[in-house]
């Protein structure tokens, strides 16, 4: 894929890449690991390489950026039939055009065990205007785009065996993240890849804040609604990759930007702790979402 944002794209050592005048750059890379992130067995070559891309995007978009070019390292192992692979970059690459990205280089290798595929994503966004984790503040409502726990239902449907594939597509939300941004709404925002409780945590943490959540107010997914346990798919799954983000009281901030349902769910205190309210009781919210190095 080449376009008009690439002076160079494949073919040379290096892709050479134009940024707008008056953006500053937007770089962020995450790895896919069979095993870790996705099994084959569980889910197609195009539903893997499809959020392959959409974990780099989702990154895009939660600053408020444009995506750019996306950089692809593949390791493959050895036996892996080419029909596969070329399904993972139909995947991909169907995303990629979506939003009128590049693939402007990458590499690829032999994987001693399971596929390793590590994406790069340039963006670019408005010199100084790039939404951040840091700047939640008491008194700012919290919102969430769209609806959690489609993919924790998927995975917990795998693990139990009831079924035995399950693909689920994510949409990043690049043309919020940068509505956002064009409307000065967003005091802070993160995407949701590690789950509701520990992306939340994040902007806490960052902000040197704490946050009250209504439990009632979560928008659950229908194919999660069914369940029990689906408040908890809901604050811990992980990798719905909608955004999180918070805005001042005195911002009018839609129901809905473009097809995207905005909810408010919440509100940011001054006491640094998470608390959920359910059944009009108050508890502490505990981060269970994925949490890297934790051995989960």
């Amino acid at each position: 894929m080449r376009g008009k944002k690439a002076v160079l794209g494949i073919g040379d050592d290096c892709a050479i890449l134009r940024i707008p005048a008056g953006h500053e750059a937007l770089i962020t890379t995450d790895f896919s690991l069979e095993g870790v992130h996705f099994r084959q067995d569980w889910q197609s070559p195009e539903c893997i390489g499809h959020r392959c891309l959409a974990r780099g995007l989702s990154d895009i978009a939660a600053m408020g950026g444009r995506p750019i070019a996306t950089f692809l390292s593949l390791a493959l192992p050895d036996g892996l039939p080419q029909r596969w692979v070329d399904r993972f970059f139909r995947g991909l690459l169907r995303l990629a055009e979506k939003y009128e990205l590049e693939l402007a280089g990458g590499d690829t290798s032999q994987s001693p065990a399971g596929v390793l595929a590590d994406i790069t994503v340039l963006g670019s966004v408005a010199k100084g205007k790039a939404l951040r984790r840091s700047g939640a503040r008491p008194g700012d409502r919290i919102y969430v785009t769209g609806a959690l726990g489609e993919s924790a239902v998927a995975l917990q449907l795998l693990r139990r065996k009831t079924i035995e594939k399950r693909d689920v597509f994510p949409e990043p939300r690049i043309a919020v993240g940068e509505w956002l941004v064009k409307n000065r709404i967003a005091s802070a925002c993160i995407d949701i890849s590690d789950g509701l409780s520990t992306d939340l945590a994040h902007i806490c943490e960052e902000s040197g804040v704490g946050a009250l959540i209504e439990a009632e107010r979560i928008p659950i997914h229908k194919a999660a609604s069914r369940f029990a346990n689906s408040l908890q798919l809901t604050l811990n799954g992980g990798e719905d990759y909608e955004l999180l983000f918070t805005s001042s009281s005195n911002k009018n901030v839609p129901n809905a930007i473009g097809k995207v349902a905005i909810t408010r769910i919440g509100e940011i205190s001054k006491a640094t702790q998470l608390m959920l309210i359910r059944n009009s009781k108050r508890e502490r919210l505990i981060s269970k979402g994925w949490e890297h190095f934790s051995n989960q």
